[in-house]
């Protein structure tokens, strides 16, 4: 839980990140259903750079109202290379239940992986969004 909430956003600004009993619930969907295979096919342990926000830490960061990590149901995971990251995006795509799959980056050339899951799977929409893709 605390890869989940850990917030350096949070901390300088002095905001509480604490999830809901709900919320707790989607973040522990996520984790058994998504990123815990993901972990396990990979072998390796994986990095969540960004997990839950509450209401004001998203909007102190640049995100969207609407934002997934609100409700405990997405994750940004840190990528230790382009390639890597690939290959989980891959394998999320062609394996796991999500409801977004995104391959995001900044203007610095960071990237990394949005992946959502919604706890009732009939609501998952499977959108993959890969024209980020650096060719």
């Amino acid at each position: 839980m605390s890869e989940f909430t850990k917030s350096s956003t949070a901390k300088r600004l002095g905001l509480d990140n604490t999830p809901s009993l709900a919320v707790i619930k989607a973040l522990t969907y996520l984790c058994l259903h998504v990123l815990q295979p993901l972990r396990n096919w990979y072998g390796k342990p994986i990095t969540v750079s960004s997990g839950y926000r509450s209401t004001k830490v998203n909007k102190a960061v640049g995100g969207v109202s609407t934002s997934q990590h609100m409700k405990g149901e997405a994750a940004d995971l840190h990528l230790p290379s382009l390639e890597i990251g690939r290959k989980w995006f891959d394998y999320i795509r062609d394996n796991l239940p999500f409801d977004q799959l995104i391959w995001e980056h900044d203007k610095s050339g960071t990237y990394w992986i949005h992946v959502s899951c919604k706890t009732d799977l009939s609501k998952n929409r499977h959108q993959v969004i890969n024209n980020l893709l650096k060719q």
